[in-house]
């Protein structure tokens, strides 16, 4: 796997696992989610100094962010789509 596919696996994964939205990571670290969204496509070259921000907003070691997954391991899921849950609608009696 190259660099840019494991920062982009990683920051997905780290992510996802915590629950935060893509649009708020990208917020929080201070870039475009549009950019956001390149990395974790693999379509942005992240420089060093956007991982050092990335890592920080994370709260993990830029290190992290480059640990090959083990082999078999599946993609990230991804986080429900949307901003906010449907309210239920309530029957009418």
């Amino acid at each position: 796997m190259r660099a840019r596919a494991l920062v982009a696996y990683n920051v997905r994964r780290i992510r996802v696992e915590r629950g935060i939205p893509q649009e708020q990571l990208a917020y929080d670290a201070g870039i475009d989610r549009s950019y956001m969204s390149g990395l974790e496509r693999q379509q942005a070259n992240p420089t060093i100094d956007l991982l050092d921000r990335l890592a920080e907003t994370l709260d993990v070691a830029v290190s992290e962010l480059f640990v090959r997954p083990s082999k078999g391991t599946p993609a990230p899921a991804t986080l429900p789509k949307g901003r906010k849950p449907k309210p239920q609608r309530r029957k009418r009696t």
